[in-house]
């Protein structure tokens, strides 16, 4: 069982200093283990997602920066295999519960058809013009989403709860006919009427309780519950308003503890604990929507000590919370230093099912299990991480060692590449931390260490141009990603399109 949080730091939870009781996820720490340097492959949910499926950098991938739409088509290539396809082909049933945003394959309308909304409920008063003139895409025709890509089943939403279409999905159709205009927040679009924000999070509990509870010791299966939590709108349910300390984000905090806490209960219900995984992560570090000022205002540094925010290229952009708990094979209470990476998941679950030598060569490209380190019998063979930000901005990995390819932020923190300009222009042009000796990434050592830039950069342009960072043949890039001039004029190595 696979559980990812969304937009939630590594310091949100109450075992890590956070101020809203968090009892089931530290109860699961307690169990399990704690991975202290645990990263996302980007600092956004979009192309996280996709290196959790699939197992692969999403850089690789035809998104080079920035997310989906929830009108866009999906990301997924149709040949690749996902590790909801591999688990498939192992015996497992599975099944997909909550947020996809992986690109949705819609059918239009006849050219030149659309539908009017015939009620119109947005009042966001950032909310864009033209609201109001209808769409042309055919609800009532099948999708391609999440049952495409490997999932015996599937429930819930297309993108992030405040992109449109506010509708619930279930297998490859449309709960209901969207037939009127919201928005919960600034972006409006076609809904159902009986779409609220607020519900989603007990909906998914109840569906995940549902899928639990239909399954039996002897047939495996998975289940992947990307919830749609804390990200924005922060909308806790009723139950959950007033209950932390810190406001409605600590209360969405709460909640979001709470459905973690309900399929942890339904699995004891039904027996399954003992030889069930159970990974509790995020797709990204908490988001500057949460007002983080404010949260630290009153104790709670969402993103633990570490440097920015959602989006950014430092580390509370893509640092997050990793928890595994697995009764029958991991010591209760244990933690790791490991570096690992969501797309570590993929060559982690074929492990823990006997078939990791199984994976084909195109497959995974960026995995490697962690399976070792979970057991207590060895180390994950991950030696590098390649971190990506919104913008398309990179940093590599290796030991204490980070080498930042930008002088800013890479998203919406400080020092923003546009908002910024003044600071930025007196910045070096490259970053680089030992993370050991300077988590907070307070002091740029790329001056003195040029051997060390040096060792980092041949390795990066490698690993780009090898399409993989495992062992095994050369694979193709869906395109190379784009380096600005001045870090090409500096490394020319990484013009991958010079002929």
């Amino acid at each position: 069982m696979f559980i990812l949080a969304d937009d939630m730091g590594y310091g949100d939870m109450s075992h890590t200093g956070g101020k809203a009781a968090t009892p089931h996820c530290d109860w699961l720490a307690a169990e399990g283990m704690r991975f202290t340097d645990a990263h996302t492959s980007s600092s956004v949910c979009t192309p996280t997602r996709y290196g959790i499926l699939t197992g692969r950098y999403n850089w690789r991938s035809t998104l080079k920066k920035g997310v989906l739409s929830g009108f866009k088509p999906p990301l997924i290539k149709e040949h690749r295999l996902t590790v909801a396809d591999y688990l498939k082909n192992q015996g497992y049933k599975t099944a997909m519960i909550g947020k996809w945003h992986l690109g949705i394959g819609w059918q239009n309308l006849p050219k030149g058809k659309k539908v009017s909304p015939r009620k119109n409920l947005v009042d966001h008063p950032k909310a864009k013009p033209g609201i109001g003139k209808g769409w042309n895409v055919d609800f009532t025709k099948p999708i391609i989403g999440p049952a495409s890509f490997g999932f015996d089943s599937f429930w819930g939403v297309g993108a992030s709860l405040d992109m449109p279409p506010y509708v619930y999905l279930e297998n490859d159709r449309v709960l209901g006919t969207p037939d009127i205009c919201n928005s919960f927040n600034r972006r409006p679009g076609p809904a159902t009427e009986d779409f609220d924000a607020s519900l989603s999070l007990i909906k998914l509990a109840q569906k995940s309780r549902q899928f639990i509870a239909q399954q039996s010791a002897d047939k495996p299966f998975f289940l992947y519950l990307p919830l749609t939590s804390p990200h924005t709108p922060v909308s806790p349910s009723k139950k959950w308003q007033g209950k932390s300390s810190i406001g409605p984000y600590g209360d969405f905090l709460m909640e979001t503890d709470w459905v973690v806490g309900e399929v942890l209960s339904e699995l004891q219900h039904q027996g399954l604990s003992e030889n069930t995984m159970v990974i509790f992560t995020a797709d990204n570090g908490c988001s500057p929507d949460a007002d983080i000022d404010d949260l630290q205002s009153k104790g709670h540094f969402p993103n633990a000590p570490w440097r920015g925010a959602k989006s950014d290229i430092f580390e509370g952009g893509h640092r997050v919370p990793f928890i595994v708990r697995w009764p029958a094979q991991i010591k209760a209470g244990s933690l790791s230093d490991s570096t690992i990476c969501t797309t570590d998941f993929f060559a982690t679950a074929a492990d823990a099912t006997g078939a990791l030598s199984e994976i084909p060569a195109n497959t995974a490209e960026d995995s490697f299990s962690f399976l070792s380190e979970l057991t207590a019998s060895g180390k994950t063979q991950r030696l590098t991480t390649i971190h990506h930000s919104s913008s398309g901005y990179f940093a590599i990995r290796k030991g204490d060692w980070k080498l930042v390819l930008c002088a800013h932020s890479g998203g919406r923190g400080f020092p923003h590449i546009d908002r910024d300009k003044e600071a930025i222009k007196d910045l070096p042009l490259i970053q680089l931390y030992n993370m050991k000796d300077d988590p907070k990434e307070e002091h740029n050592l790329h001056d003195k260490n040029p051997e060390t830039v040096h060792k980092l950069i041949t390795i990066l342009t490698k690993e780009i141009k090898d399409g993989r960072i495992t062992n095994g043949p050369v694979q193709a890039n869906d395109g190379y990603p784009p380096f600005e001039s001045d870090i090409i004029e500096r490394f020319p190595e990484l013009n991958f399109t010079k002929k």
